[in-house]
């Protein structure tokens, strides 16, 4: 593990707010890492194979998700709240999630649809990792909240290095770049750092899928993390969402 960053979950949440029984039949799957890596692409990709196995399936996407969630994400990527602060912008995205949970995916899960969801709470940890300046147990505090016992079975972490993604990102963007990826090279290496390393901290629950390969290649590498970490339900005919 990378030393000298810290993903903030490391620190001891507050006994205070307490995680409710899960009831989720379906699966939950999140993809993350940096700039370029072809996750929103993977999404689609994902939920099409699994509705054309028969399993219900949705695509979703962090901040975002649901309508008030997505108002908010138009706000943090313009940057209209950065005068706030680090720690107001986390209480933002902590609030997308909490609308984005409750509309979105926890009906979704309720109903038997696997939602597969392009970032989630990894990437609070790791940009905010990167920031720096907001203490980790300020940030394990709000994850608990925020999550209330609602956590991915399967992450996807898409790695693939900085200036590659960087320059992916550029070649696809139709407008101005947001603020994240306006940032100095720096950031970027610093991000993939602790995206790696959270995955060393989770080996469980994450799996680090090299990007850099072909978009078709990188399709099937997640597939076969799909099929041999989940249990996949018995094939239902065409799936919807």
């Amino acid at each position: 593990m990378t030393r000298g960053i810290s993903d903030g979950s490391d620190a001891v949440a507050s006994d205070a707010v307490r995680d409710p029984p899960a009831v989720a039949h379906g699966a939950f799957i999140t993809m993350e890492g940096g700039e370029g890596g072809g996750k929103s692409t993977q999404v689609g990709a994902l939920v099409a194979r699994l509705r054309a196995r028969g399993v219900p399936a949705l695509a979703t996407r962090e901040p975002g998700g649901s309508e008030a969630a997505e108002r908010i994400r138009s706000a943090l990527l313009a940057g209209r709240f950065e005068a706030l602060g680090i720690r107001a912008e986390a209480l933002l995205f902590a609030a997308a999630r909490i609308d984005h949970l409750d509309r979105t995916i926890r009906p979704a899960l309720a109903r038997g649809s696997w939602v597969v969801c392009d970032r989630f709470h990894d990437s609070t940890r790791a940009y905010q990792g990167v920031h720096g300046g907001v203490d980790a147990a300020f940030l394990a505090s709000l994850e608990r909240v925020s999550l209330a016992g609602t956590r991915p079975a399967l992450t996807l972490i898409l790695d693939v290095p900085a200036a590659i993604g960087l320059e992916r990102a550029a070649l696809r963007r139709s407008g101005q770049a947001d603020r994240y990826e306006r940032q100095a090279i720096d950031f970027h290496h610093r991000l993939r750092e602790l995206f790696l390393a959270i995955a060393a901290r989770e080996p469980q629950r994450c799996v680090v899928v090299d990007a850099t390969q072909a978009p078709d290649e990188v399709e099937q590498a997640i597939w076969d993390a799909v099929t041999h970490r989940l249990t996949m339900p018995p094939t239902a005919g065409p799936g919807g969402s």
